[in-house]
């Protein structure tokens, strides 16, 4: 059994093997996209890990090889004093599973490669705060603790912030963070195989119905430093509107940061757009970059991806993955654009999709009592107490739909989020997890509402000067972004052109040209192109 695979154009395997992560990458390969070089470890290495309790025989020696070609690939030294060599380890599922398991960056940093890195750079600040970002990356994944308290009690000082998330590791395993890059990717391997099994990832997948027995693959990758300088940074992009459709570049970005600060929501980012005049050659790079993945998939994608000192590399990608009012114009737009025929478009859109095409909204009133408004992160209107953790959530739950509302939201947040109906956080963008999770589940979110502080002691939330408690009945709106008290008056936008186009396409393709409900319109045409 051969466990590890290197990431090229010529790969082989599948997104069952590889993982949905690496496959992709696969692909930006073969796009001739920049990649930063790495391997993956399959699925099959996690299946054996999960069952036997143990890396399985023959991984230590694959593993060892693969980070040796990655040092001769890339010129460097894993965990060396000079020119030394740092990796991202990642988790990637064959599904999609956003924020569900474990990724540690800047691992290999030790003590020796962190000096070796201020020297190369001549910036020793940018190389600690790299060293502490993996040691909080590492000790969460090993330790399943919340570390970033640890390290946030000592403010600036990142020495002492380093010492107290080692002693945390200390602590909860008996042992030492690793100084040796060999042993802390071992740690770092075993604790992303363990992931896969964590609760907040088992509940994810019983939400979504996916199976159990799966395993994840783990992505090894050269580090590309977003919070090297200030022509650094990350960001993810989606190559049109998630929430409309639109063809236009959608996404957010954050100057000097890495991947994670991102995806967490603790970060405040920008709209993508402003790279295009912070740094235009990324940003033209990026577009073309959308382009061409747009062609191969024929379909909207999403990309993650960071820029060191101006040169771009992508990270992830994947489909796009609309819903809603979004899907239907986007499977209308690329028949216009003849990247797909009718019956594909038809295809592409479920009837569940329809359920949601309708957007409500609250509708615009001087009666209306707007408590905040943030950005709308997936369109829809959700009714609901206020619940400020996920246990209350839970427990509110059980009596009437509850709006769950934190600081962000983390994967130790699934329970709440399965439990809401409606979710709204004080910081994070649409990329956030809030935002991700809240698309994957079509629940209307708002989030980055500025001024918003959620006191869990208290169980209340301030914003404005006004306080309101758990329990409080509120609404948000999705799509424009508002928080409301009580039951506003809501709206429903009317079918738009782009609907009454595919429904259209859909009688057609049936023969059935009586009015009726849509989605069965819908489902009649779904049911002649099967039976073509």
């Amino acid at each position: 059994m051969r466990w590890i695979r290197t990431l090229s154009a010529r790969a082989d395997g599948t997104a069952e093997t590889l993982g949905g992560k690496a496959h992709g990458l696969v692909l930006l390969h073969r796009l001739g996209l920049r990649v930063p070089a790495g391997f993956v470890i399959t699925t099959e290495a996690c299946r054996a890990f999960l069952r036997d309790g143990r890396r399985p025989d023959g991984l230590d020696d694959e593993l060892a090889a693969a980070v040796a070609g990655l040092e001769r690939s890339t010129g460097r030294v894993f965990g060396g004093p000079h020119r030394p060599l740092a990796v991202s380890v990642r988790s990637g599922a064959g599904v999609s599973m956003p924020g569900m398991m474990n990724t540690i960056l800047n691992l290999g940093l030790t003590t020796g490669a962190t000096e070796g890195l201020a020297a190369e750079t001549g910036d020793r600040p940018f190389a600690l705060d790299s060293r502490l970002r993996f040691l909080t990356g590492f000790a969460s994944a090993v330790t399943h603790a919340d570390v970033d308290g640890a390290a946030a009690v000592h403010g600036g000082d990142t020495t002492a912030a380093m010492r107290a998330v080692g002693s945390v590791v200390r602590e909860r395993c008996g042992r030492p963070v690793p100084d040796d890059a060999a042993r802390q990717l071992e740690w770092a391997v075993e604790a992303v195989f363990s992931s896969w099994d964590m609760p907040r990832a088992r509940t994810y997948r019983t939400l979504n119905a996916i199976p159990h027995d799966l395993g994840t693959a783990v992505v090894v990758q050269r580090m590309v430093f977003g919070n090297r300088d200030a022509r650094s940074g990350t960001g993810v992009a989606f190559s049109r509107d998630p929430n409309t459709g639109r063809n236009v570049p959608y996404g957010e970005v954050l100057f000097g940061h890495q991947g994670e600060d991102v995806v967490s929501g603790r970060s405040a980012t920008r709209p993508l757009g402003e790279l295009a005049g912070r740094e235009p050659g990324v940003w033209a790079e990026l577009l073309d970059a959308l382009r061409r993945i747009e062609g191969h998939y024929r379909d909207a994608c999403y990309v993650e991806f960071t820029f060191e000192a101006g040169e771009l590399w992508i990270l992830q990608v994947r489909p796009g993955r609309f819903v809603g009012a979004a899907a239907v114009r986007l499977a209308t737009e690329l028949v216009d654009e003849q990247a797909i025929e009718r019956h594909e478009a038809l295809l592409r859109v479920s009837p569940r999709h329809l359920r949601h095409v309708r957007t409500p909204r609250i509708a615009p009133s001087g009666e209306t009592d707007v408590l905040a408004r943030g950005l709308g992160a997936c369109p829809g209107v959700a009714v609901g107490r206020v619940a400020t953790t996920t246990d209350r959530a839970v427990r509110l739950a059980r009596d009437a739909p509850v709006v769950l509302v934190r600081p962000e939201t983390s994967p130790n947040d699934m329970r709440g989020l399965a439990a809401a109906t409606g979710i709204v956080t004080a910081r994070g963008g649409p990329a956030g997890h809030a935002a991700v999770v809240a698309r994957a589940m079509g629940k209307p979110a708002v989030v980055g509402v500025t001024g918003l502080t959620v006191d869990v002691d208290s169980g209340s939330v301030t914003v404005g000067g006004r306080i309101v408690g758990d329990g409080t009945l509120i609404t948000i709106d999705g799509t424009g972004g508002e928080v409301a008290l009580g039951t506003p008056r809501v709206v429903t936008d009317a079918a738009d052109d782009h609907l009454r186009r595919l429904l259209a396409w859909a009688d057609d393709v049936s023969g059935d040209h009586t009015a009726r409900d849509e989605a069965r319109r819908l489902d009649a045409a779904h049911a002649a192109l099967r039976h073509r």
